[in-house]
């Protein structure tokens, strides 16, 4: 059975636990206090960082990396696409998400007022900037769920949480991102600290 290391508030976390509830394997989570982490985790992970993903002998680290095993190993329901053209351009997507978006969050979270706020413009800008394309199709890559939609999710979620605004052009993915938050996969991974944030 994979065993999921995961931060009960960690957006990276969330994104491998959205993965196994829609894969509907068996799988256990063991969530770490992010401010009291296990002295095991830093064996486990020379970043001393969840998400880490145990099964077996393999000790895997780093979200996108855990969720294509998880999909490779589980293909169905396929969320990579199959196609290598595609894959390689959905690769190419969470390599953007990561350093467009995602990389600020620490800031935000952990930063002074400065760093907080200019994370705050670059996320706002850059959902801002794919706003538009969610008002011609459903899900990031046309009409089926894909690992592009789990990779953003979290970050959507958490948007109040971390005091970034999105201005009014941006309803077309307001309205995608309900539309996943709605998803019953999405809704059985999400930790009692993740619905506060929402509340």
């Amino acid at each position: 059975m994979m065993t999921l290391y995961s931060g009960t508030t960690c957006p990276f976390s969330q994104r491998c636990r959205i993965v196994l509830y829609e894969k509907g394997m068996d799988f256990q989570i063991v969530d770490v206090d992010l401010y009291n982490k296990p002295e095991d985790l830093a064996v486990m992970n020379p970043y001393n960082q969840v998400p880490v993903l145990v099964e077996r002998d393999l000790i895997l680290y780093e979200s996108n990396i855990i969720n294509e095993y998880i999909d490779d190993r589980f293909p169905h329901p396929q969320l990579m696409p199959a196609d290598p053209v595609m894959r390689a351009r959905a690769r190419l997507f969470l390599f953007r998400f990561e350093h467009e978006m995602f990389c600020h969050i620490e800031a935000i979270e952990k930063g002074t007022q400065k760093q907080a706020d200019k994370g705050r413009t670059v996320i706002r800008d850059n959902l801002t900037q794919i706003a538009p394309v969610f008002a011609k199709q459903k899900f990031m890559l046309g009409e089926e769920f894909t690992m592009l939609d789990v990779a953003i999710v979290p970050l959507l979620w958490r948007l109040d949480y971390y005091g970034i605004q999105l201005p009014k052009q941006c309803a077309p993915l307001m309205k995608y991102a309900e539309r996943l938050f709605s998803r019953p996969a999405f809704i059985d991974a999400l930790t009692a600290s993740e619905k506060v944030m929402r509340k």
